[in-house]
């Protein structure tokens, strides 16, 4: 007799139980097949997301700091939209923080067992500073992660704004520790239980929409331009001195100058040229329109093509 466990992500796809005898293209078709699911299983979320989105820029804007906890996979996922929000925004690296349970070796190793005690998440929450005014996201696919749940605990006890993301809905113990819970039911994985698949693909998406979502309100694009980003590499410093000569109509040499009279901030460079000031007063501006170019600039939106 099968024992039926209640978390979605454990339970076996019927659609792929014979994938054991399938080709490659036919893997491919089967994996592909459930992968297009997770795009709707996400859009239930909507405005769970849209919640968390508010609390990552209410939690910025107050000088607060969004961290993410989570085990194997899903600390991963934390780790590497944590990581990515400097470079692609401009943002301190402590602004953005993932913490995952067995600390910097899980990342390339799994830490078998680092994930089943509860202390460990809130001994993380407490070696990372975690205040009143930070915003703590838990991240466990199955919903029953005891080091999420631990962490969830300890920050919510801090006074930190908490939510949750899973892909398999969470018992009542860990959503009582969350002010926001982003739930997008995945469904059974392709290969039972292997939550780096689908239920994966879900959280990164979410993640992204949380972070970027929080960063667009903050001003950091022009429309859909990334405008403080940080010009590290070779790439990046083409990047932005094509922003800059596309925003304000100039030439690339132009848009040089400008960017070096503004220390390298595209934003920066940006509101020197519309408003035809230099880089304090721009600055300043900037800081009285919220870090909004529109705002200080006072230009409509484009129309809609």
């Amino acid at each position: 007799m099968a024992i039926r466990d209640p978390r979605v992500t454990e339970q076996r796809n019927p659609r792929t139980a014979s994938i054991d005898l399938a080709s490659p293209l036919e893997i491919v078709d089967l994996v592909n097949a459930e992968d297009r699911t997770v795009a709707d299983a996400v859009a239930t979320q909507r405005e769970q997301i849209a919640r968390a989105i508010e609390m990552a820029e209410e939690t910025f804007r107050g000088g607060g700091r969004l961290f993410y906890a989570g085990a194997g996979t899903s600390g991963r996922l934390g780790v590497l939209d944590a990581s990515e929000c400097p470079p692609t925004f401009g943002v301190d690296f402590d602004m953005v923080q993932g913490m995952i349970a067995g600390g910097r070796p899980a990342m390339f190793r799994a830490q078998e067992g680092a994930e089943d005690l509860p202390e460990n998440g809130a001994r993380d929450v407490d070696d990372h500073a975690l205040k009143r005014g930070d915003f703590l996201v838990g991240i466990a696919a199955s919903g029953t992660t005891p080091y999420v749940r631990g962490a969830l605990e300890r920050a919510k006890g801090i006074g930190a704004r908490t939510g949750i993301v899973a892909c398999s809905p969470p018992p009542p113990e860990t959503l009582a520790h969350a002010d926001v819970a982003i739930v997008p039911v995945t469904g059974p994985e392709v290969v039972t239980g292997s939550t780096r698949m689908k239920a994966g693909t879900a959280t990164k998406m979410v993640l992204n929409m949380i972070t970027t979502g929080a960063m667009i309100r903050l001003g950091k694009t022009y429309g859909n331009l990334m405008v403080d980003l940080k010009a590290t590499n070779v790439k990046l410093k083409d990047r932005s001195e094509r922003i800059v000569a596309e925003v304000c109509g100039v030439a690339r040499e132009r848009a040089r100058e400008l960017l070096a009279a503004a220390d390298g901030r595209v934003k920066t460079a940006i509101v020197m040229h519309k408003l035809g000031v230099p880089r304090d007063e721009a600055l300043s501006a900037l800081e009285k329109g919220g870090g909004i170019i529109r705002r200080v600039t006072s230009e409509p939106p484009p129309p809609v093509m």
